[in-house]
């Protein structure tokens, strides 16, 4: 797993061979963070992010490393868990915040609101298109706020009132929600 760019750029980290997760590719990972920061916000400017189904931690990093002031990372394997803590405490960071809890519980505990939410749940996941509405319906997106939707082919939300764009990247899709 590599940082793309910000201030832990070219850092490399390796993940446990076990892990079940599937983490964003490179090439998916480089191409939504130019298409948010040409398009959509400056990670610089005092945001709040939160990383849903964090997995390896490889978004929750590379907000960190791009200058977002404050990101929590929910993470429900313990030892996914453990392994975002351990690359937290390896660069010295206190701007992340890393929750071992079941995703949908946190969202209807609905704690803060946040300038940029980021979820990658699996593919398969029984309740993956319920997750824009859940987010929506708890506040945990202010009012500017974008929320990101990695998932599958297989689903398609541009008909939700809410949705403003899908980027393709191989077998990677993001849905935008605004």
């Amino acid at each position: 797993m590599r940082v793309i760019s910000g201030i832990y750029k070219r850092r490399r980290f390796e993940v446990p061979r076990s892990f079940k997760a599937r983490p964003t590719t490179d090439f998916a990972k480089e191409n939504l963070f130019n298409v948010l920061i040409n398009n959509y916000i400056d990670f610089e400017d005092g945001v709040k992010a939160l990383d849903l189904f964090a997995g390896t931690g490889s978004i929750s990093i590379e907000l960190v490393s791009r200058g977002c002031d404050e990101v929590v990372s929910v993470e429900k394997d313990r030892a996914h868990y453990r392994f975002i803590c351990k690359i937290m405490e390896e660069v010295h960071t206190d701007r992340c915040l890393v929750i071992c809890a079941d995703v949908f519980k946190f969202i209807q505990g609905g704690s803060g609101s946040y300038d940029f939410i980021f979820a990658d749940p699996p593919y398969e996941l029984k309740g993956l298109a319920t997750l824009p509405d859940l987010i929506f319906e708890n506040n945990l997106l202010n009012e500017d706020g974008l929320l990101v939707l990695e998932h599958g082919k297989q689903d398609n939300f541009e008909s939700h009132p809410r949705f403003v764009e899908r980027r393709v990247y191989g077998s990677v899709n993001f849905s935008f929600f605004k």
